[in-house]
């Protein structure tokens, strides 16, 4: 690897102690020919020779995947005060002569290397030669209403490295042996591929509980709009002052019954002269119905609605005089009122 601004003509263009972020050590400050060719080049103190990638290792790459690893976990939950672990409480040397297995062998944490990469979905020998990171994920999900034996942990495994990036792909890591040849000191430079195990735990429990169980359900008959009507109900039928309860919750309005049917007012709709409108119950028949005008027609003016009457009518409305439907036409009775309870909110909500 070529090293920028290395090349020189005299000691003046290598400044002692300067480190380029490329090379291999700091410049010593001479100036001297290079190892072949004509030109030089700044001096620098390092390990000899410099690292260039062409020294390959023998690959394990065979044998390697038959290595195993143990993987001993263990989870606590403080609320419940329970705890587990992933190994098999045995006496008998199990572990000595098991591997994993997810059916038969869940209790015995112990992994061959290459079951891991095969389970990552991985080719073994192209991950030995450039390395990579393998995610061995243990979940635990326990329903604790249910016995501890009904706990049990789930494994699954993935590559975490991004594979398709050769800028941070793989998995390497150097080190170096020290130690003297006839009073030099020496060095080994071992730039090493290998594959990284990350262990990731995580899980939940829970276990049932009546006061959660009743806020929840209390929230969600109050957003469906249910709480109200369930109310309602419970009150209006169950407690011993639901009459207190309708009378506060309903108001007691006026109804206008059905208009009279008699012959006089047939015909005074079908000669045009309409019938005076129902008077409200409480209205005073002396002065409701006053005619407005005169003409082919006559109006009359109707009064607003009033309350519906608490006691005994007077008896200026039991002695009021009949009402003519028009001149010479006959008369007709006024019509009757009857009060009724409507609860527009109540309706509304139903």
């Amino acid at each position: 690897m070529r090293v920028r601004n290395a090349t020189c003509d005299s000691d003046e263009d290598c400044v002692a102690g300067q480190l380029d972020m490329l090379g291999n050590g700091l410049r010593t400050g001479r100036c001297v020919p290079y190892y072949h060719g004509s030109s030089k080049t700044c001096e620098v103190s390092a390990w000899c020779p410099v690292e260039d990638g062409a020294s390959v290792s023998q690959f394990l790459g065979k044998m390697a995947p038959n290595f195993t690893i143990l993987i001993k976990n263990s989870i606590h939950y403080p609320k419940f005060q329970f705890s587990k672990g992933n190994i098999e409480n045995r006496k008998d040397g199990y572990l000595k002569h098991c591997t994993f297995h997810e059916v038969s062998d869940l209790y015995c944490p112990i992994f061959k290397l290459g079951y891991i990469v095969e389970q990552a979905g991985e080719n073994f020998t192209q991950l030995a030669h450039s390395g990579g990171v393998i995610g061995v994920i243990i979940n635990w999900d326990c329903d604790l209403d249910l016995s501890a034996s009904k706990c049990n942990p789930k494994y699954s495994f993935r590559r975490l490295d991004p594979k398709h990036v050769p800028a941070s792909s793989g998995y390497n890591f150097r080190f170096a042996k020290y130690y003297k040849v006839n009073g030099t000191t020496t060095r080994t430079l071992i730039k090493a591929y290998g594959i990284r195990i990350d262990v990731i735990v995580h899980g939940q429990a829970g276990k049932f509980s009546l006061i959660p169980t009743i806020i929840n359900l209390a929230t969600a008959l109050t957003s469906i709009g249910v709480g109200s009507f369930l109310c309602d109900w419970i009150l209006l039928t169950f407690m011993n002052k639901n009459k207190v309860y309708s009378h506060k919750k309903f108001d007691k309005v006026c109804t206008p019954g059905p208009s009279s049917g008699s012959w006089p007012v047939t015909l005074a709709l079908v000669l045009g002269q309409g019938p005076p409108p129902p008077y409200p119950c409480s209205a005073d028949p002396g002065q409701a119905g006053q005619p407005q005008g005169e003409g082919q027609s006559q109006a009359w003016a109707v009064p607003p609605p009033l309350p519906c009457p608490t006691s005994a009518p007077s008896e200026q409305m039991v002695d009021a005089p009949k009402r003519g439907a028009g001149p010479g036409l006959g008369t007709s009775e006024p019509s009757q009122q009857d009060c009724a309870l409507t609860d527009a909110r109540g309706l509304a909500q139903l």
